[in-house]
Parts: C-alpha cells; sequence; structure tokens
C-alpha cells in the first residue's frame, strides 16, 4: 500500500483552509485517510477543518487496534464523523469568531477486508482502474440537487453559478450524519481524495490518464495539483492518493 497528500493555497486565496491528515499502520495493513475543507471565514474556516480532521482520527487511531467486520468498521467511521462535527459545533458556539463555521469531511479507511468510505460536503473520493475513473462520494450542494431532479445536467452543473452552495457540512448542526460507501480496491488501483479545489477545476478524464500512466502515488498527486495551479487554482487545493 502507497499513500501520498499535498495541498497548496491555490493561486487566489491567502490562506489554506484545507487539512488532510493520513495514519498508516504497516503492521496491521490498514491506513486511513481524510480530507476536510473549511468554510466561515478566514479565522474559523482553518480553525474548523484542522478540528475536524485531528478529532476524526484521533478517534479512529483507537479504534484501528481492534478492528472488527466491515459493518462495524463503516459504523466506526460513521462514529468518528460525529465526533468530529460534536467538536466543531461545540467550537463553534464558544465564541462569536467561531459562529457558523463549518467544513467539509471526507474520509477512507482501507484495510485487508475492502476499503470503507464516508462523506459529508462536496471533498470528494474517485475510484480509478486502469480502465476507469468513479466518483464514490455523492456531493451535498444545491447543483447535485438540481441534477437528481433532472433540472441540470453533469456538463452544465460545472459552470453553474451556484456550483459551491453546499447543502450538508459539519459543524453547523448538532445532528449531522455522513453518507457510508463501500469500496473494494484491487491490487494497483486508487482512491483519490480531493477537496473541490482540484474537481473544479481537473477534469475526471485527466485524473484517469494520470493515474493510468503514474511513476508513483507521489508523483502523481504533485501533478494533479499541479494542473489546478497551473490554470489559476482560485481555490485550495489537496490531494490525497491511496493505492493498494
Amino acid at each position: 500500500m502507497e499513500i501520498w497528500g499535498i495541498t497548496d493555497s491555490g493561486k487566489v486565496r491567502r490562506q489554506n483552509q484545507d487539512v488532510f491528515r493520513t495514519l498508516f499502520d504497516v503492521e496491521k495493513n490498514v491506513a486511513v485517510l481524510v480530507v476536510c475543507d473549511g468554510m466561515g471565514g478566514a479565522r474559523a474556516g482553518n480553525v474548523a477543518s484542522a478540528l475536524a480532521a485531528e478529532s476524526f482520527m484521533r478517534y479512529m487511531g483507537n479504534y484501528i487496534e481492534n478492528l472488527g467486520e466491515q459493518s462495524d468498521v463503516a459504523m466506526k467511521m460513521a462514529d468518528a464523523v460525529i465526533a468530529a462535527n460534536n467538536a466543531v459545533y461545540e467550537k463553534s458556539i464558544s465564541e462569536e469568531i467561531y459562529d457558523g463555521m463549518g467544513t467539509t469531511l471526507t474520509a477512507v479507511i482501507s484495510t485487508v477486508h475492502g476499503e470503507v468510505v464516508v462523506n459529508i460536503g462536496d471533498s470528494r473520493v474517485y475510484h480509478i482502474a486502469n480502465s476507469y475513473i468513479k466518483q464514490v462520494t455523492t456531493d451535498h450542494t444545491v447543483v447535485e440537487d438540481m441534477i437528481v431532479r433532472g433540472d441540470l445536467t453533469r456538463i452544465e452543473a460545472r459552470w453553474h453559478p451556484k456550483k459551491n452552495l453546499i447543502t450538508r457540512v459539519v459543524g453547523t448542526n448538532p445532528n449531522e450524519e455522513p453518507d457510508v460507501f463501500f469500496v473494494n480496491l484491487e491490487a494497483g488501483e486508487h482512491l483519490l481524495l480531493c477537496s473541490d479545489g482540484l474537481s473544479n477545476i481537473v477534469m475526471e478524464s485527466e485524473i484517469l490518464f494520470e493515474l493510468q500512466h503514474s511513476a508513483g502515488v507521489r508523483e502523481s498527486s504533485i501533478k494533479l495539483v499541479e494542473m489546478a495551479l497551473s490554470r489559476g487554482a482560485p481555490d485550495n487545493v489537496t490531494a490525497v492518493l491511496l493505492r493498494k
């Protein structure tokens, strides 16, 4: 298993409110990865994302010593997101400067039995195999709801003025639970976790091409972020890759 992550503030934003964390237990062959994209102003967005990521990883770090079946793993992943949500929400109501802050959270745990993905917000997880790329997560956005209703096509959504309006985030509601997905990653396949600063700029076909010709997760994650930067990168950009 190989893991690499990179984040950049982009070409417009002064502050990077994206945060990623990784944990790899070599002995158990277990990896945990999380990406958070904060929001809520210059002083609060980075607090929300860092707090959510640290809370999530602390919870999962305590759990991986005694891994259960996949159903139990999924429950623990969801519980870790709930713990992160509670931490951010409690902080948001503790001081006025943090009022209304929140963050996306998307995370993966990879074990010998398969992968579990959890998500709130519009940061994404992609499954990349030799011949295809598939978005695992579902965006919690106004535009995604419009697509589901049939009011908008995927192509139209890419340029829609409301594409960045998020309908669910970590920390703004005391009761928020994630979507949960299951993936069976084969040897040589990748999972990409990324913030919308990457997915809004780099096409899925470009991600697939890069990983089809990958020299390794470090080189590919750097290349994907550099592609976004070369196109102006109006938002923070984060890419975290896992290759099984």
